[in-house]
């Protein structure tokens, strides 16, 4: 399959950029979860509903049509709460908004999430869109800080002690931080450090957050208190990509005439988990195990996506409903084991298949076809600056070139020293551009740096010899 994107010349280099393969279930081992927990388990007995209210958070990261699947993802789930009556005044979304009316768009003003689907853009607030979706607003919505807002609706999460919260994030990540349209950045231990301030506010009964992004499972990994009732999963481990799908040329393939993917495979795994199941009958365990197995990318050189769990599992024998809501699907017909096993991209190729489609579909000989080969020709030429520059950056400062994001086990932070670390994303990007969302998969070179004592001015000179 992979052949097929490539005939000649500069473009043969894309081979060893992107893959494609298909997701496959993986067979749970015993100690993960008993299956006959599972069965025999009396859901009656699982922990009541909250008497409060339900809330949710929704923020897609990315902006550009080549991420139209981001927004489109935060959209679904979206109508996902609606059905389950959430009302709009307890769900704010972050969105770049270019996508729906952008003029790459085939069908303007309605953005979809499968190759058949309905419009999931319709209704969506734009609570903070463009410029407004920022990192520094995210914080100050979870937190509830209107002081610190900076444009946008205003709508922050005022949850309180009896209340359910539900935050999902999906959008590019590296090793220890995910990303913001305009190339801000959400940190791991900023990130975890606003969640443990929303509970010592008492501010909330139970929390769940969902996570989609390459590396995400360094977000929470030895970060995330088990002790605080919050219960997150990500779409990866701390090592490795997520992945794109419903992409073009692949299987199931979206309309013909989109030449973007549609969605991201673990967070389709969840919503297409809820649109088909009765939420009122689905623990967050169940959820967890279903989106397991169809995330899970499994060819023969065994490369994939393994979802996480982190925080306080005593919650996941909550139902979902209790945070997503009573999403009656009890009379589908369909089941889990119905689900289309998905072909998938990395993530951080998604923007690359983009162009490439759009530079095969672009008339012969046109302007088009010319314009499209550039953006293809310096999208490549980033990528192989980008992997230039780090290799020799960690040449300068560590005297070889370790291809290891991770120098620690498993179970710890990525770093202790976070000033050291974003320090040192800043001094790359002051002397050598953005890292952009291709380059975040190197973001745990700079951990290496900290955590064997390289100093900020090591990397400076490195930085600035390099670039």
């Amino acid at each position: 399959m992979r052949g097929q994107y490539c005939s000649s010349g500069v473009f043969l280099l894309l081979l060893t950029i992107f893959g494609m393969s298909s997701a496959q279930s993986l067979n749970l081992m015993p100690q993960e979860f008993p299956e006959e927990f599972i069965i025999h388990v009396d859901k009656s007995s699982r922990n009541s509903d909250t008497n409060g209210t339900r809330w949710a958070v929704l923020v897609a990261g990315s902006m550009g049509y080549g991420n139209y699947r981001h927004q489109a993802d935060v959209c679904h789930a979206y109508q996902i709460l609606k059905k389950g009556g959430l009302k709009d005044e307890n769900i704010i979304v972050f969105m770049y908004d270019d996508i729906a009316n952008n003029p790459a768009n085939p069908r303007p003003g309605v953005i979809i999430n499968k190759p058949d689907g309905g419009d999931v853009y319709q209704g969506v607030p734009k609570d903070y869109a463009g410029e407004n979706a920022t990192a520094a607003n995210l914080y100050a919505v979870i937190l509830g800080d209107k002081s610190n807002l900076s444009g946008g609706s205003g709508k922050v999460l005022n949850s309180g002690p009896n209340d359910n919260v539900f935050i999902y994030y999906t959008d590019h990540g590296g090793s220890g931080l995910i990303g913001m349209p305009e190339g801000d950045y959400v940190y791991a231990n900023d990130l975890v450090d606003v969640l443990i301030k929303k509970h010592e506010a008492n501010a909330y009964k139970n929390m769940v957050f969902y996570l989609e992004a390459c590396e995400s499972g360094s977000m929470f990994e030895g970060l995330l208190p088990t002790n605080i009732s919050i219960y997150a999963t990500t779409a990866s481990n701390s090592t490795e990509s997520s992945w794109g799908t419903y992409c073009p040329g692949m299987s199931p393939p979206p309309p013909p005439e989109f030449d973007t993917c549609l969605g991201d495979l673990y967070s389709i795994a969840w919503m297409e988990d809820c649109d088909l199941q009765d939420l009122r009958q689905e623990s967050l365990q169940e959820q967890y195990q279903s989106v397991k197995e169809r995330t899970l990318n499994r060819n023969n050189t065994e490369e994939g996506s393994h979802v996480q769990q982190f925080g306080n599992m005593d919650q996941t024998s909550d139902l979902v409903s209790f945070y997503l809501g009573a999403n009656d699907n009890s009379s589908s017909v369909e089941s889990k084991s119905a689900q289309a096993i998905l072909e998938v991209v990395d993530n951080r190729d998604g923007d690359l298949l983009h162009l490439w489609h759009k530079f095969q579909r672009a008339p012969a000989g046109s302007g088009l076809k010319q314009e499209a080969k550039k953006a293809l020709d310096d999208e490549i030429s980033s990528r192989q600056r980008i992997d230039n520059n780090m290799k020799q950056i960690e040449q300068l400062v560590l005297g070889y070139s370790s291809n290891v994001n991770f120098v620690r086990p498993g179970g710890q932070a990525l770093v202790d020293d976070w000033d050291c670390f974003k320090t040192l994303v800043k001094t790359y990007e002051n002397h050598c551009g953005s890292l952009t969302n291709y380059g975040m998969k190197h973001t745990g070179v700079f951990a290496n740096m900290c955590n064997v004592g390289v100093s900020v001015d090591q990397v400076v000179v490195a930085a600035a010899r390099t670039c």
